[in-house]
């Protein structure tokens, strides 16, 4: 580190060393002391203008990419990920303490390859990146520095590797605190690298002893660590190579209370602003909704986590507070399934690339109207549960779809694409597969059939239908409709309904054979916007009533109850027969003991 580097760093403790403004959307407005007139001469007469400088609001600036926090989560996952073809199999997540003021920090650790000093001084600097790979998720050389900035206003990197059996230990603080506090006009990047030897943990000392002890004492001074043996604990819990990522100093809300939420469940971490209002009519439904993934992913970062990658893996884990993350394929969640091919025309000279759409119906349906089609890159969730198609419309209520659309770049915070030509054909396509796979779908969850031949045949089977659906009919016929259809729901399948079960039968079979002709036009189709109807027909049948509606949900909730004791007492039952072959093995083996006793003991007679 050259030696102008530590200049203007305090001494003492740095346990109350925070920026004056704690909320992030907030703390790059806030203006610190100009840099004194002298440090701009020191700088000319040491050559130090003739680089680019850059000023440390850029870092906050930068991290303004990420408009929310679970996107900078992401980006730190994404490079343990990237880590997996180096040997990583794990990443954690959790919760630690600053000593220094008693506050939270967020860490991050992963066993992959870790960093050799030259990797980590690339990290810490702006747009560099060796990510070449067409299959690595990272290739900007940015999202480090976004990430962490827009988590917390200070990061510490600490990294071992082995390089050619060389292993090195490398240390280096990001802290925007530090930068803005001591009024630097350049960022600074404090590093300190040490090697093993003989056993033995020494420095390296790349420039001069003085540079080496500059480093040291700024990032004592501005880091949770208050000496070089607290520092080289936290490579104790690390495997011969990994990294491990601690960010302090975490971002608030304009409450004053941080946006992250240790505290209320202990095996995940919460955004606290998040996930309030979850769109529901009704309490019962409401608590529903609020346990659905396309809920909970706003607000816990378990549930994002969950889906945020495609694939699952064969050897690695997230483990988040101490508990692995569970991931959820949300194409194997869906009924009715369906898989439709999409052929881009992404560039006139490129060959010709072909995507799968899988796109069926929640499992909840029709119970709840979940909907939206989740589009991953490079494995890489980036849209969860886009609303393609106008969320006032019933066609395409309950239809969720699932692709991977790499011939498209994401843009740089992930969480999106840009409005390209590409994309916007994308999104076209998408309208188009929805409302075919509703128009050749929807009866098979309870809506009436768009083809007026199938939908005649739809009435005629719930008018021959007895038992309960002459009940429903008789229910339905002095019921209140709301806006010329009610608004909700039937049963989640026809084995709820004896009616709907007919219905099924009957225009099931007359589907089977238009369906195969929908579904090989839907794979040739073209993407004219004027197919794309979004009306509001495809209403729900005139025949069911609000209240039963209700009744549905309860029954709903009341399955998901049922089906969770039956789980339990299944496990249960499982406990008790396998403690009833071992005591049945232990009383054979008394018998057999207690045979040889007696026929020694007549031996002896």
């Amino acid at each position: 580190m050259p030696a102008a580097m530590a200049g203007g760093a305090a001494g003492g403790d740095g346990g109350g060393r925070s920026l004056d403004c704690r909320s992030f959307w907030k703390a790059g407005a806030s203006e610190g002391r100009s840099a004194p007139v002298r440090e701009f001469h020191d700088a000319l007469e040491t050559g130090d203008f003739d680089r680019a400088r850059v000023h440390p609001k850029f870092l906050h600036t930068n991290a303004t990419s990420h408009k929310w926090a679970f996107g900078a989560i992401s980006e730190l996952l994404d490079n343990a990920v990237d880590e997996i073809c180096n040997g990583a199999t794990f990443i954690k997540v959790d919760k630690s303490t600053n000593v220094k003021d008693n506050s939270p920090m967020l860490v991050f650790q992963d066993n992959g390859g870790g960093m050799d000093p030259e990797g980590v001084r690339h990290c810490m600097s702006l747009g560099f990146s060796t990510k070449k790979s067409k299959t690595t998720i990272g290739q900007y050389g940015n999202g480090f520095k976004t990430s962490t900035m827009r988590l917390g206003a200070d990061a510490m990197v600490f990294t071992r590797a082995i390089r050619e059996s060389n292993v090195t230990l490398s240390i280096g603080l990001l802290s925007y605190t530090y930068l803005r506090r001591t009024m630097k006009d350049d960022i600074v990047v404090p590093m300190l690298d040490f090697e093993v030897k003989d056993g033995q943990i020494v420095p390296l000392v790349y420039g001069s002893q003085g540079d080496w002890d500059s480093s040291l004492k700024i990032i004592l001074d501005w880091s949770p660590f208050s000496s070089k043996e607290e520092l080289l604990q936290q490579f104790e819990d690390m495997d011969s190579h990994g990294t491990k990522v601690v960010i302090y100093n975490l971002w608030m809300n304009d409450d004053g209370l941080l946006e992250l939420d240790f505290d209320d469940d202990e095996e995940d971490i919460l955004l606290r602003d998040q996930g309030q209002n979850s769109g529901a009519s009704t309490k019962i439904q409401k608590e529903i909704i609020q346990q659905h993934i396309s809920h909970r992913l706003r607000f816990s970062l378990r549930a994002y986590s969950s889906i945020l990658y495609l694939r699952k893996f064969e050897n690695f884990q997230i483990i988040l507070r101490g508990k692995p993350v569970e991931q959820i394929n949300i194409a194997n969640e869906l009924k009715f399934k369906k898989v439709v091919t999409y052929k881009p025309q992404v560039s006139h000279d490129s060959q010709v690339v072909s995507v799968k759409v899988d796109i069926g119906f929640a499992k909840e349906a029709p119970v709840l109207g979940i909907f939206g089609i989740n589009v991953y890159h490079k494995n890489r969730l980036i849209m969860p549960f886009w609303k393609v198609l106008q969320e006032a419309s019933s066609r395409g209520r309950s239809v969720i779809g699932v692709l991977e659309a790499n011939f498209i770049e994401p843009a740089h915070d992930k969480q999106d694409f840009e409005r390209t030509p590409l994309f916007i054909r994308l999104e076209a396509k998408l309208k188009q597969i929805i409302v075919d796979y509703w128009k050749e779908k929807c009866h098979l969850i309870g809506y009436q059939p768009i083809d007026p031949k199938l939908r005649s045949q739809y009435k005629a089977a719930l008018k021959d239908s007895g038992g309960p659906g002459a009940k429903i009919r008789h229910e339905a016929s002095t019921s209140q409709k709301t806006g010329g259809h009610l608004s909700n729901l039937l049963p989640q399948t026809y084995d709820d309904v004896a009616a709907l079960r007919l219905t099924a039968n009957r225009a099931g079979s007359a589907l089977h054979s238009s369906g195969q002709a929908q579904e090989d036009s839907m794979d040739s189709a073209g993407l004219e916007e004027d197919l794309v109807d979004i009306g509001s027909q495809g209403v729900l049948d005139p025949n069911l009533n609000e209240k039963l509606s209700e009744e549905n949900l309860v029954l709903f909730t009341r399955r998901e109850g049922l089906r969770q004791r039956d789980t339990q007492l299944k496990q249960t039952i499982g406990e008790l027969e396998h403690e009833l072959e071992e005591t049945k093995r232990r009383c054979s083996e008394l018998a057999a003991e207690l045979q040889l006793r007696r026929s020694q003991q007549q031996r002896y007679m």
